[in-house]
Order: structure tokens, then C-alpha cells, then sequence
């Protein structure tokens, strides 16, 4: 039986968090840390393993919160699965205010997650769960 890492809420629960306004022309300094990564499809012999994983970080007197499905490609190659399905609760607008549209505001938040260490984090967890079983 497979184990896999656990964290205290789902991934896609990021959406109903309070919503944070962040300016797109203010760079990211909040310090996202991994809050949990789960296998949700263990793998066999026809699909991949794959999964989820959360990431957040304070931000103006609230919690900012990213989470995406990844894909396990091969040992030691882990890729977000869709990087047009970032869930988070950052409202994205520009300087004047005006928010941005979906796909424009995934540009911003890919740039985000590909600062991250998230792929040592996934193996990390995919490790544990190798080991466990």
C-alpha cells in the first residue's frame, strides 16, 4: 500500500482562502514554502504517478496560497501536469488597478512556481512513499 505525504488542507481549497490583491508590476517577495505534496495516482503500468502540491506564504496581514497538479515523468523529472491550472487566491491587477484576465494572470504565476524548488519537493515525497512501501 502507498503512502503519501499529507498536509492540513487540499490543494484545491487554496481557491476559497481570503483573496490577496497583488500589483503584477511589484516583483514576489514572499517566501512561498511547501506546505504538502500528495500522490494522487500512485502510478502502474499504463499512467504515471502524479499529483498535487501546496504552497504558501504570508502577504499583507493574510495567507498566500498556490497549489498545481504534477506529473512523475521519469526518475528525477517531475512537470506541473497543466500550467494552466494554478489554483491560488491572489487576485492579480496592474498598476492602475484593472485585473488581469485568467490567462494573463497564469504568466505571473508560472513565473512564480518555476522560482521555486517544488520538483525536489515532489521526488522528496515520491522517495518517502517508494520507501514506506
Amino acid at each position: 500500500m502507498m503512502k503519501a505525504a499529507s498536509h492540513a488542507c487540499p490543494p484545491w481549497t487554496v481557491r476559497a482562502w481570503p483573496p490577496l490583491l497583488w500589483q503584477v508590476e511589484t516583483p514576489p517577495r514572499w517566501p512561498l514554502r511547501h506546505l504538502g505534496t500528495r500522490i494522487t495516482n500512485p502510478g502502474d503500468q499504463v499512467s504515471r504517478t502524479a499529483g498535487q502540491t501546496i504552497w504558501a506564504a504570508p502577504l499583507n496581514g493574510g495567507q498566500v496560497g498556490m497549489a498545481w497538479d504534477w506529473i512523475h515523468l521519469s526518475r528525477g523529472v517531475v512537470a506541473m501536469a497543466d500550467p494552466l491550472s494554478v489554483v491560488t487566491n491572489l487576485r492579480l491587477v496592474h498598476a492602475d488597478g484593472d485585473g488581469l484576465s485568467m490567462l494573463e494572470a497564469l504568466r505571473y504565476l508560472n513565473e512564480v512556481v518555476h522560482t521555486l524548488d517544488w520538483q525536489d519537493e515532489v521526488e522528496r515525497v515520491l522517495t518517502i512513499n517508494e520507501q514506506a512501501a
